[in-house]
């Protein structure tokens, strides 16, 4: 029996207000979050998944209303911790350091989470998910890293190179045979 997982990317976000877990969306994250709506609003969606943090609820919220559906909010598929704290960390800061998190799992920012421990709290989460919801369309409203990771995970080619190719927002349909990845289709242009 096939389980479809559509992994959405949230939308662009500032990075200058609040912390990781409140920071929401730019104008054009709201955009982009209408024509994910617009992209998916046929595919028969079941149910719709998220991360804890407001810019991956926003960027999936519109969609799950239209549908007269609820996101379920999940705390470990949350974004990678970079720190200790939730504070935003920079693009400067994160970039140079995610060679090292991609070639080495048990890197870590100071403070902060593994790559191969990121991967398993959410791939748990993904395998409770692939089991819960045998057969149906799940929405998972993610993030870049973690979803690289969780894709990553059933399938090397989703690796650092992937990531650094992928947009926000992004989406990638997921086809499983019970826990087998049988198929990906990138969804988002």
């Amino acid at each position: 029996m096939k389980t479809i997982i559509y992994m959405v990317r949230h939308g662009d976000s500032p990075k200058t207000e609040g912390n990781e877990r409140t920071r929401g969306l730019t104008d054009k994250g709201k955009t982009d979050a209408n024509i994910i709506t617009e992209l998916l609003k046929n595919e028969e969606i079941d149910t719709f998944v998220s991360s804890p943090y407001t810019r991956a609820v926003l960027t999936i919220e519109e969609l799950a209303q239209s549908l007269g559906k609820e996101v379920l909010v999940v705390e470990d598929l949350k974004e990678m911790m970079f720190s200790s704290e939730d504070k935003i960390i920079s693009d400067k800061v994160l970039y140079p350091s995610l060679e090292n998190m991609f070639s080495d799992s048990d890197f870590s920012l100071p403070g902060g989470e593994s790559s191969a421990s990121c991967q398993k709290r959410s791939v748990k989460i993904l395998k409770e998910i692939l089991r819960k919801y045998r057969g149906q369309k799940v929405v998972i409203g993610t993030h870049g890293i973690v979803m690289t990771l969780m894709m990553g995970y059933f399938d090397s080619q989703y690796d650092l190179d992937f990531l650094l190719h992928t947009s926000k927002p992004d989406i990638y349909r997921m086809e499983f045979n019970e826990e087998e990845l049988i198929g990906v289709e990138r969804m988002w242009n």
